[in-house]
């Protein structure tokens, strides 16, 4: 049984902004709701169950600020990520005066957008998609933290399980040591100069290899980052 992916609601009064962000949180495996309107937003975030809010500043009905300070007084632990076209330092220290949790400026990457929701919602102890699922083959349990291959199965960590989870959410591209600094260590800056990244890898790839034969499974792009071997995913 899989994991029920993270419920994220957009509040974008731009359409297609707005159609363009739920596009990229579905591909990313999340489930999106979307609303055009402050108000609007507001009474869905109060009255259903979300991992994480983006919300937009300028907004019909109700500014974001005001949504979020709304949100904070009924929920106060909700996630939230402010978008905006603002980037004046005035509207940053409003916007998490307000209660917003980050806060990104118009026009952003997509990239770095996912690699915000990825930290924010790993911060607020939410997980970072299924915690099980099957890869070549390979059952992986992040409830009970174990990886299963036929009859052999060997004991994963959990820094070891998140790593499988974001990378195969991220399986189409190339993950590097900095973007996985924040996603699955929280670290804020991902320049910092450490070798945890490499070791976690190793360890987990002699584990995965102890399962399936050294066959490929974790590949390392040199002065790139690490991805997972494209050619042993399931289709």
């Amino acid at each position: 049984m899989k994991t029920p992916k993270a419920r994220i609601l957009v509040v974008e009064d731009d359409p297609a902004i707005l159609n363009g962000l739920m596009d990229v949180l579905v591909f990313n495996g999340y489930q999106p709701i979307g609303s055009a309107d402050g108000g609007e937003g507001l009474a869905m975030a109060l009255n259903n169950r979300f991992d994480l809010v983006l919300l937009d500043v300028m907004l019909p009905t109700l500014d974001g600020f005001s949504v979020c300070r709304e949100i904070r007084k009924k929920k106060p632990d909700q996630p939230i990520i402010m978008l905006t076209a603002k980037g004046a330092e005035t509207d940053i220290v409003t916007g998490f005066k307000s209660g917003v949790d980050d806060y990104i400026s118009k026009p952003f990457s997509l990239r770095e957008l996912m690699v915000r929701i990825e930290a924010l919602l790993r911060r607020t102890g939410k997980n970072l998609g299924d915690d099980r699922l099957t890869i070549s083959g390979i059952f992986f349990d992040g409830a009970n933290l174990i990886a299963k291959y036929n009859q052999a199965q060997v004991e994963l960590t959990r820094r070891e399980m998140d790593i499988i989870v974001y990378l195969h959410r991220n399986s189409g591209r190339i993950v590097s040591k900095k973007e996985l600094l924040v996603t699955v260590w929280n670290y804020s800056d991902g320049n910092i100069e450490t070798r945890t990244v490499d070791i976690h890898i190793q360890k987990l790839r002699k584990k995965i290899a102890s399962l399936i034969n050294d066959r490929p499974f974790l590949e390392t792009i040199r002065g790139e980052g690490y991805r997972l071997d494209r050619s042993e995913e399931n289709p």
